[in-house]
């Protein structure tokens, strides 16, 4: 039996080779880590951005929506102006001739509701129209030749619609 004797030098070649190996892949594994730790900052950099941007635009929003609370009514009260101001030349020109008195304010009232229809108010139909009662409170119930059961006779007041939903009920005196 031979024995195999290996040389020195080659088994010297052979160690430095596994550490060169092992050298290579800790600095493989090290360029990897760095790289990874990099994606990572540049993550955190893009969450921290990010969440300042939505914070920014919660605050941006935040003051639109008060801004448009604030101001929501300015086109109805920009269109009430000339009515008010109907309302003071009428009180400014006094006098005794009550029926130019009743004329104005007359005018005055078509134009004020002319203002409050264009902004979805209507009333609620008053006598004669069939009662409602989700339009509609009934005050008190009366005999009526001339009406149904359960028609509006008269309106002690007038009720209101907004845009289709209840303002204001009618209080109402209904045919029994």
């Amino acid at each position: 039996m031979q024995a195999t004797e290996s040389n020195p030098a080659e088994q010297g070649q052979h160690v430095s080779d596994e550490a060169l190996e092992a050298e290579d892949r800790a600095s493989d594994a090290e360029a990897r880590i760095a790289e990874l730790e990099a994606a990572l900052l540049a993550v955190r950099d893009e969450q921290l951005r990010e969440r300042a941007d939505l914070d920014n635009q919660r605050k941006r929003m935040a003051r639109e929506l008060d801004q448009a609370r604030r101001f929501a009514n300015e086109r109805l009260l920009s269109e009430l102006l000339p009515v008010m101001d109907n309302l003071e030349r009428g009180l400014e020109a006094g006098g005794t001739d009550f029926e130019r008195l009743r004329e104005g304010v007359e005018l005055t009232l078509r134009q004020l509701q002319k203002v409050a229809e264009d902004h979805g108010l209507v009333p609620v139909p008053g006598a004669g129209a069939p009662f409602n009662p989700d339009h509609h409170q009934a005050v008190s119930v009366a005999e009526s030749s001339d009406h149904p059961a359960d028609t509006v006779v008269s309106a002690m007041q007038k009720g209101y619609l907004l845009n289709g939903r209840l303002l204001r009920p009618a209080l109402v005196v209904v045919a029994k």
